[in-house]
């Protein structure tokens, strides 16, 4: 008998979204025209039951952990370099670091498996379930009272966050070997095969490509019985601590109604856990980018989110999530502060003159 979560995701606002849609109705510009950010405007009314969407308060959850399969050859760095990471998080040097302090957000660096004593530092949050995962090609990654611990603590950050009036959530992860564990969590969630799934991850070669998609299959094979069982099995059978950690962070900020901005391949991973957990997260789901992982848009398609960014970033950490940020904030504006045509005395369409144009 497959394990569950409970968790009562609330369905999204009907009248915040036809008020939003309404409005953008009335805006002094021609119907739709500006296009995607319109229909960005009233998916966050619905997600968060208002027009005026906040979004100042913006965390990115960077988790991190370790995985046993990489040391089947399927990355180009070693294992060592997750520890690593964590520490430049902490000192301010990565990539994410320098992206979140020019969008103006804060990020949340917590160690779900790291296969290394860090040291103390105030600003990582220890929630370490073991150190790193098993490797998935001989067996399942982790119990699954192991995953579901790992999916408590990423409920536990965005409870907590939300307690800090936190407006959005981003998604973000370190781990060498994740992108492997990413995509035979999705193989095993959607049925696709791994030749159409795996991808080079960190710029493996041919060859460490070959081993990728080598041990995607033996994991989905040799884990078949638990894969079965549903998703939360699934996720111990193939997944990671880190990705584990996302679920919850997603699953906890869509209870609490707050929009959640997803990354790239690892998060994409994460999302579909938890929207087979719960359905009614994906609607609290926007996808940030599309990454240039060859799976993430098969996953995007399955949860049926079109990308903000397409600009071949394959990094991870939460960079793809943060850059979309100012299109939230182009749709949320737009929305409130243009004028309609009453409030600017500017004439509508001339509908006679529509309907008698010759292109119609």
């Amino acid at each position: 008998m497959a394990e569950s979560i409970q968790i009562y995701i609330p369905p999204l606002d009907e009248g915040a979204m036809r008020q939003a849609e309404a409005r953008q109705a009335r805006l002094t510009k021609p119907a739709a025209s500006l296009g995607r950010l319109e229909a960005l405007s009233i998916s966050l009314a619905g997600m968060t039951g208002r027009l005026d969407t906040p979004l100042a308060n913006r965390v990115v959850f960077t988790l991190a952990a370790d995985h046993g399969v990489a040391l089947e050859g399927v990355s180009a760095y070693p294992r060592e370099v997750t520890a690593q990471m964590v520490l430049n998080f902490l000192n301010g040097g990565a990539a994410i670091n320098v992206l979140a302090r020019q969008m103006d957000a804060r990020v949340v660096v917590a160690d779900l498996g790291v296969d290394a004593d860090l040291p103390a530092h105030p600003d990582l949050r220890s929630l370490k379930v073991r150190r790193g995962t098993a490797s998935i090609t001989r067996g399942p990654a982790m119990s699954v009272r192991e995953a579901r611990q790992a999916i408590g603590h990423g409920r536990l950050l965005a409870r907590e966050e939300i307690a800090r009036s936190l407006d959005v959530a981003l998604t973000g992860d370190m781990g060498i070997g994740n992108t492997t564990a990413s995509a035979a969590l999705i193989c095993a969630l959607t049925e696709l095969d791994p030749k159409d799934v795996v991808g080079r991850g960190t710029g493996v070669d041919d060859e460490g490509l070959e081993r990728k998609r080598q041990a995607v299959r033996t994991a989905l094979a040799v884990n078949a019985e638990l894969i079965s069982k549903g998703p939360l099995e699934t996720l111990a059978a193939v997944g990671g601590l880190e990705i584990a950690g996302l679920v919850g962070v997603i699953l906890e900020a869509a209870a609490g109604r707050r929009p959640v901005v997803i990354d790239g391949f690892i998060s994409g991973a994460a999302a579909l856990v938890a929207a087979r957990i719960a359905p009614a997260v994906a609607g609290y789901m926007i996808a940030g980018h599309r990454s240039q992982e060859l799976g993430h848009g098969a996953v995007l398609r399955r949860l049926g989110l079109t990308p903000l960014l397409d600009l071949d970033l394959r990094l991870g950490e939460g960079t793809g999530a943060v850059l979309a940020l100012p299109l939230l904030e182009a749709a949320v504006r737009t929305l409130n502060e243009m004028a309609t045509f009453d409030e600017a005395g500017v004439s509508e369409r001339d509908q006679e003159a529509a309907h008698n144009s010759p292109h119609n």
